[in-house]
């Protein structure tokens, strides 16, 4: 599974070659992750490591987006998360500081929802810090609501989510 590619981007699996680009998008995320430590090199290669898994599992995981030039833009995909001991399948997005306030992560968000909603995924959620106004914004614009507060990965987060079954 691969989403449509959009306008101004394209979707493609994520791989090890990649691993200066996502070393970078992780850290540059940094600033939203609270009080972890800085991302290195060994989380970048881990991050690669867990989308292979992913798509080998569940033929979905963060995919690389890009402009249609070739120019990295961040990931954005289908990951499972446990919430609260609930599976649920999850949109997420992270996007360089220099591409951001450009629409990117809402772009390449939207194509993930509606290829999700194509693959039979009947709820989308989008596990948010309750500080990162930006990707909150990311998920109002693809239509998801509040649902909740849960505690996911030993923080607190905002739980948004939508029915994409109506979609079909």
């Amino acid at each position: 599974m691969l989403p449509e590619p959009t306008a101004r981007l394209r979707f493609r699996l994520m791989t090890m070659a990649d691993l200066a680009d996502i070393t970078a998008v992780l850290t540059a995320f940094d600033a939203f992750r609270g009080g972890r430590p800085p991302s290195t090199r060994k989380d970048g290669v881990r991050w690669i490591e867990w989308q292979e898994r992913n798509y080998a599992e569940h033929d979905f995981g963060l995919w690389v987006i890009e402009t249609h030039e070739g120019v990295f833009v961040g990931d954005c995909g289908l990951t499972m998360q446990d919430v609260e001991g609930t599976p649920h399948v999850e949109v997420g997005y992270h996007v360089m500081p220099e591409m951001r306030r450009r629409g990117y992560a809402t772009e390449a968000a939207r194509a993930v929802r509606d290829c999700a909603a194509a693959a039979g995924v009947e709820h989308l959620v989008a596990l948010i810090r309750p500080d990162n106004i930006p990707s909150q914004g990311v998920a109002r614009n693809l239509g998801m609501d509040l649902e909740r507060t849960a505690h996911v990965h030993d923080t607190d987060a905002l739980v948004f989510g939508m029915r994409l079954d109506d979609r079909r």
